[in-house]
């Protein structure tokens, strides 16, 4: 068993190796065109689950997915079963689901669409982030991201547009894309610099995520997909590397869920902190009120 084991671990080292060593990509026309037919058939289906009829949340669709959310279980999966492949590349698409007990939908939305903290929220996945722009319903924001994956010291400069509606009575979803994306090579390094853009390894060319709120049985569901664009894992090592690539996916998703959940507690009891302490006034029958610092 240990030398299974063994001879296992060595196969995925020398997948990793192997991989990490590939010459830099380029993202392709046909790439791309492939990716924004997957989009816009991603979208289409989050706007059919408004429609009547449809299951807004993807935790309806079987019958036991909001009792084991109930029970504290996060949910993660990969929606399609595989990586889609595409010419040159391949679309990752994962779903997950929490839910956040005694928890409002305000409290969430706070959260989520506080970008400036995703460095102090997701950390370290995300090692800094900021606001550019802020309206109603669309933002535009930057993050720095970490990239672990198969030993590169690299890291993923980004910016991002999200907009958000509301779905009916505490019903609300978020759709975010990439606007742009560059590699920083040697991060941290005396060589560190960036990649022009849709240059370099081809780990993540394009990111788009789609997340759905509803307020009920005392908490807020938060489901989550994610979709992303890589470049192709050659065939040779395809059958050891995407064992590796799907543990890290459901991995990211699960701790993601978590990060948020945690995100959304420590806001909601330093907002319980700050609230007004309702006192008696020793002068009159009027009340007055003390902030807790």
């Amino acid at each position: 068993m240990t030398l299974k084991r063994n001879q296992k671990s060595a196969s995925w080292l020398l997948a990793l190796t192997m991989l990490s060593t590939l010459h830099a990509a380029e993202l392709q026309p046909e790439t791309l065109s492939s990716w924004d037919r997957y989009i816009q058939a991603a979208d289409g289906a989050m706007h059919a689950r408004l429609l009547p009829g449809h299951k807004f949340l993807w935790i309806d669709e079987a019958p036991d997915r909001r009792q084991q959310l109930r029970q504290g279980e996060i949910l993660a999966s990969n929606y399609e079963g595989s990586a889609e492949k595409v010419p040159s590349g391949l679309i990752h698409h994962w779903i997950g689901a929490a839910f956040f007990p005694n928890t409002k939908m305000d409290d969430v939305l706070g959260v989520v669409r506080d970008y400036s903290r995703y460095k102090d929220y997701y950390n370290p996945s995300v090692i800094d982030s900021h606001t550019i722009q802020q309206t109603a319903d669309t933002d535009r924001f930057s993050m720095l991201l970490m990239n672990k994956a198969f030993f590169l010291k690299t890291a993923l400069a980004g910016e991002y547009r999200s907009v958000y509606a509301q779905a009916g009575n505490k019903r609300w979803y978020g759709i975010a894309s990439s606007v742009r994306m560059q590699e920083v090579e040697d991060y941290g390094g005396a060589g560190e610099h960036k990649l022009p853009s849709d240059q370099g390894s081809g780990y993540i060319w394009r990111m788009h995520s789609i997340t759905r709120f509803e307020e009920a049985d005392g908490g807020v569901y938060v489901e989550m997909e994610t979709v992303a664009l890589s470049r192709d894992i050659p065939a040779a090592l395809r059958w050891m590397v995407n064992p590796i690539v799907r543990r890290v996916a459901r991995g990211a998703m699960l701790t993601s869920l978590r990060q948020t959940m945690d995100a959304v507690s420590s806001a909601g009891q330093m907002a319980a902190a700050k609230r007004p302490v309702v006192v008696p006034s020793a002068a009159s029958g009027f009340v007055q009120s003390s902030f807790q610092h």
